[in-house]
């Protein structure tokens, strides 16, 4: 029994501020949800970082993810922790990306682009909210605007209904990764 999706919400946080992530894959979702961990950019985890510490203890700060691509946002997810630069998780459909935050979701459903691209950033050209990039902020009355359409959105889908998939992923990579050592490993050996 999981708490995604509650039936009642705050859907006028006080004090929030609100962050668009684009992710480059599902499977990096499937891994944010299951380990309630997150990761950006360099750029992206200096931003996220310093929201958080500047906010303390004034108010949540809520990351509004999307995958590149998919035409949705998938979630919402809450930033629980600075961000750790010495953590480093190996989850991650790619290795580059250093260090990590807690974080705590709070909606997983499949929301299209379309409801809610009426949502324009005045501090973003005017560009729709769907139309941002990684870590791009969004003001908060616009936020919250975000947040009630992803609460009362009744969806069909979400990335539950391929978890399956993402899990046999997980572990077909995890078993690559383990089966070979890289090829320095090697190099390293034969001098």
């Amino acid at each position: 029994e999981n708490t995604y999706n509650p039936k009642e919400y705050n859907l006028n946080p006080k004090g929030a501020r609100f962050f668009v992530i684009k992710s480059y894959s599902e499977d990096d979702i499937h891994r944010s949800i299951k380990y309630n961990i997150w990761c950006s950019t360099e750029h992206g985890n200096k931003r996220l970082d310093n929201a958080f510490r500047e906010r303390e203890s004034k108010g949540p700060i809520y990351l509004l993810f999307s995958v590149n691509g998919s035409g949705h946002f998938c979630g919402v997810a809450q930033m629980m922790s600075p961000i750790d630069y010495n953590k480093n998780s190996s989850v991650w459909a790619q290795d580059k990306w250093k260090g990590q935050t807690e974080v705590k979701w709070v909606y997983v459903k499949d929301v299209p682009n379309s409801q809610l691209r009426h949502i324009r950033l005045e501090n973003n050209e005017n560009k729709p909210v769907t139309n941002s990039r990684d870590t791009q902020e969004v003001p908060p009355e616009k936020g919250k605007q975000v947040l009630k359409i992803l609460h009362s959105y009744k969806h069909t889908t979400s990335i539950f209904d391929d978890f399956t998939h993402y899990e046999k992923r997980q572990e077909e990579d995890q078993s690559q990764n383990t089966a070979a050592p890289p090829p320095s490993a090697h190099s390293a050996h034969n001098n």
